[in-house]
């Protein structure tokens, strides 16, 4: 299991690097004159028909709600596998992440409503700053080497397994559109077909890709979050080996997605939402409450979330610090926890896209910054209080 947790920590070390690369290079390309190029791709039009139906989308939408269906269905494997036979199965190892997780999203979402109270449409982000990125995060983790602690390193990815529930649930209840009947009626048919499917233990994914893709299509249509379908699927997928073989098909999907995802889908991802122009911002710009409530929300709410409800839960008695834990690193590690980007961009863009307002530019800004503002204190905090030789396995 370890093995497999290493190799995780790896892939997610070096996707982080690789999506902070991609944000720069978004950023040089919004700010000089390869912006007419940036532009035009991102917005490129492309269509679907197949007869009288058709899907058309600028580019930056179909990387929006079609490769970042892939990504959740990739966070649901992920899910499964841990619910059933991973960390989050066992009950005495979750409590602590699963408390903090609560406080990370909580409070950063709290400070974002305080900036924005009374403005009905910038109200619309207040989940924006409740995210964490797990692979920027254990990419900066990375930079500090073998000096991290193993339950450290276990801590982070559990509390980002909870973050990504917490995502999929606010996805669900709070944004989405108008729905559309017929549409659901289409995607509840795809669920059923799916549960049959599972039920006689399919193992074949040639099927679930066929009726995924429908879904796909029919929650796309719905009013629903299209990015949804995907952690739909992945919940159907067997885990258990086909009758005469060793290999679990929900695995083999996730070790086969892991890399496509980390060093393809999301460095597009970043690539494609990153790209904030500078020219003429002022300092005005960024005292606007949107870029405010969400920059102290990741900075200051997600320390205050994380560390100070795992602090009173372990002061009261109601759960302990794993072995190799303490407090210092406990408040390392919360700071770490503000680094947004990804899933903060994410969410900024399913608030503000269809509000009639342009607030993506300080969406974006305030993500960015507290995103980077967050990176930094964590490392330079994490680089204080870890130990200064190579911890070992147990986290001493």
């Amino acid at each position: 299991m370890f093995d497999e947790f290493k190799k995780f920590m790896n892939t997610e070390s070096a996707s982080g690097i690789l999506l902070m690369i991609a944000a720069v290079l978004a950023m040089v390309a919004a700010n000089t004159p390869l912006h007419i190029f940036y532009d035009a791709l991102i917005e490129m039009p492309v269509a679907v028909r197949i007869g009288a139906f058709e899907i058309a989308k600028p580019l930056l939408l179909w990387i929006n709600d079609g490769l970042m269906a892939v990504f959740f269905f990739l966070i649901g494997l992920e899910l499964k596998r841990e619910l059933l036979e991973g960390e989050l199965s066992n009950l005495s190892a979750i409590v602590l992440p699963g408390v903090g997780a609560v406080g990370g999203m909580v409070a950063p979402a709290l400070i974002y409503a305080y900036f924005n109270q009374g403005d009905a449409t910038a109200m619309n982000g207040w989940a924006i700053p409740a995210a964490t990125d797990i692979a920027f995060s254990l990419g900066i983790l990375a930079l500090l080497g073998s000096r991290v602690p193993l339950a450290l390193k276990i801590f982070l990815v559990s509390l980002a397994i909870f973050d990504d529930i917490g995502a999929i649930v606010i996805i669900a209840l709070f944004y989405t559109s108008d729905l559309s009947t017929s549409a659901l009626i289409v995607a509840a048919g795809c669920i059923a077909v799916l549960a049959v499917m599972n039920k006689r233990h399919v193992t074949s994914f040639s099927p679930y890709l066929f009726v995924g893709m429908v879904m796909w299509v029919a929650v796309l249509k719905s009013g629903v979050h299209a990015t949804l379908a995907g952690v739909i699927l992945a919940l159907f997928i067997p885990i258990k080996p086909a009758a005469g073989s060793s290999e679990s098909p929900l695995k083999e999907l996730e070790h086969d997605l892991h890399g496509v995802v980390a060093f393809g889908i999301l460095p597009v991802f970043a690539f494609a939402n990153a790209g904030v122009q500078m020219v003429g911002v002022s300092f005005d710009s960024f005292l606007h409450p949107v870029p405010v409530g969400i920059a102290l929300g990741l900075l200051v709410g997600k320390q205050i979330g994380i560390f100070g409800l795992c602090w009173l839960s372990v002061v009261l008695g109601l759960v302990k610090l794993p072995n190799g834990l303490n407090f210092r690193s406990l408040y390392g590690v919360s700071l770490l926890c503000g680094v947004g980007f990804t899933m903060s961009l994410f969410i900024g863009s399913l608030a503000f896209e269809a509000s009639g307002v342009n607030l993506l530019f300080d969406e974006r800004l305030g993500i960015l910054a507290g995103s980077l503002l967050s990176g930094v204190a964590g490392y330079l905090v994490l680089a204080m209080v870890l130990p200064k030789t190579s911890a070992s396995s147990d986290g001493a």
